[in-house]
Order: C-alpha cells, then structure tokens, then sequence
C-alpha cells in the first residue's frame, strides 16, 4: 500500500526517470499491481480521513496559519466534528501543517527601580480573577517599521486574557500607558480596588500613570525587574502578537504597523483565537459571560 502511495504522490513528477515503469521497478511492484490498486473504491476510513483532512486545513489557514493542533481540535469539535486529538496532530503533521514558532523574550521597557520601590507586587505570579474587572495586567513592546518604532501599551483583563484597552505611538512617554488605560476603563468595567500589575517602567512608576490609575480607583502592582515571570501574562500576549503577526509582516510606514496590529487585537486576538488558559473558548466570549454572570448576580 504504501509502496503504491508513493508512486502515485510521484507520478507526475517534471523528472524524466521518475515514470511509473522506474518506480515500479525500483520499489518491485508489477504495474498491473498499481493500476490495480488506482482502480479500487476509496475506503471509508480513507475517505473519512480525507475529509477530515480538509476540515482541519481549513482551521488551520483560517487562523493565518497560526494554530498548533490543539487548537484546531478545539475548532472541530466546536463545529460538532469528531477526531481524537492525536488523529488531528498526525493528519497535521502529514500534512505539513505547522504553526509558527514564537522568538526568545526581550526586555523593552526602561526601569526605574527608585520610583517604584514603594509599589509591592500584589499578584506575585497568580494571574487568576473570579471575574472581569478585579486584575489587570500591562506592559509596553516595540513594533519596526520602515518610518521608525512604534511602541504598543496594552491593558488585559487576568479574568479572561481579553486585551480591553491599548495604545500605540512612536514615543515612550508615560502618556502612551496613560492612554492604554483610559482607553480600557472606556471599554468594559473596572471594579473598585482592581489590581494594575506591570513591570517596573518608568512610564508605570511615572507621577502621570500614578494619578490615572488614582482617577480609575485601582492599585497599583509591579514585579521584580527584569523578570518576565512576574508579569508572563502580559508578555505571553506580546509572543503571540509578534509571533502570529509582527514578525511575519513587513511594515513600510508606521500608519501600516497601527492598522495591522489593531486588526490582530479586534478581529482576531479577542475574538477568534481560542486561549489555552481558558480551555481553548475565545477571549471575548469568557469576557462577556463573565460580565453577564456578575450582573445576574
């Protein structure tokens, strides 16, 4: 069988010695044995396989080529298609079908470890919430361009991965964090005494993010410096963004990195991709039935 499947994955190959007679010969099969072989009625496993073959492509580069195998089996079976998660890898896997790889984590902002000696790490590595609003977590990336960097803020809520607020610019100044906040507490509900955690930037230990943090009635919370451990929610989502998005893109102007990013985010980040810390449901639905559920009660 498998001697008979190669042949026929070959056979139309533009080398002149890779005929049928070669191969048969080669691989010592008679030719009446291949014909034979084309001439049978697909299988239903075969035909099955073929199928699900073609559900799973269709995840897989719906999702920009993004998606492990994980993820797509959370996909199929969301859809009420049936295979076992191992069924999916193999198909993948025969397929060709592999998801890009993420690059090692880099430092980007500055610290400033005088001005944020007073701010104690509240979090201490737990990035859970019981509901939307009481966590959040932020830091700042830089994005190349042609025209020069630009640098992103984000705000996310711990509760369900959502990114509810971000900004970007070409500067580093604390209004580019400020603006992320404000532009979070416009979008969804920031409970009293919520917890803000980031790192120790001197854009988050600024006079400025102090007060609007003061103004939105939340706690400030930084981690240790240089510890991407102590803010990895935060930096997880920047893997992923630069991962799936940045690093397979070339941007020309900085107007072209904005809309890209902002197109990541909104159309596909909060509300296609599913998120391994929320059983593989999308950041946007656990965010929105979280705030149903809190209402109700």
């Amino acid at each position: 069988m498998a001697k008979y499947e190669f042949i026929e994955s070959h056979k139309d190959s533009p080398n002149p010695w890779w005929t049928i007679v070669h191969m048969c010969a080669w691989l010592g099969v008679s030719r009446s044995g291949y014909y034979h072989w084309r001439s049978r009625p697909q299988s239903t496993t075969a035909a099955r396989r073929e199928e699900l073959a073609a559900r799973i492509r269709f995840y897989f580069d719906d999702s920009d080529q993004t998606y492990g195998y994980r993820r797509v089996h959370a996909d199929l079976v969301a859809e009420g298609t049936q295979a076992s998660l191992e069924l999916v890898r193999q198909i993948m896997v025969e397929q060709n079908m592999i998801a890009c790889q993420p690059r090692p984590f880099r430092v980007t902002t500055d610290p400033d470890a005088d001005a944020a000696a007073s701010i104690p790490d509240l979090v201490q590595r737990d990035f859970s919430a019981s509901a939307p609003g009481q966590k959040f977590v932020g830091d700042v990336t830089y994005i190349h361009t042609w025209q020069g960097f630009m640098y992103l803020a984000t705000v996310i809520d711990c509760y369900s991965r959502k990114v509810v607020g971000f900004s970007m610019a070409d500067h580093l100044r604390a209004e580019l964090v400020v603006q992320a906040l404000d532009n979070a507490a416009a979008t969804t509900v920031i409970q009293q005494d919520a917890i803000f955690h980031s790192d120790k930037g001197v854009q988050y230990s600024s006079k400025d993010f102090q007060a609007a943090l003061a103004r939105h009635e939340m706690r400030a919370s930084m981690g240790r410096t240089g510890v991407c451990w102590d803010n990895s929610l935060a930096e997880s989502f920047f893997a992923a963004l630069k991962n799936e998005c940045v690093y397979r893109t070339v941007y020309p102007t900085k107007a072209h990195a904005k809309r890209d990013v902002f197109r990541y985010i909104e159309a596909f980040y909060n509300t296609r991709r599913r998120h391994s810390a929320l059983d593989y449901q999308r950041p946007a639905e656990v965010h929105y039935g979280g705030l149903q559920l809190a209402t109700a009660a």
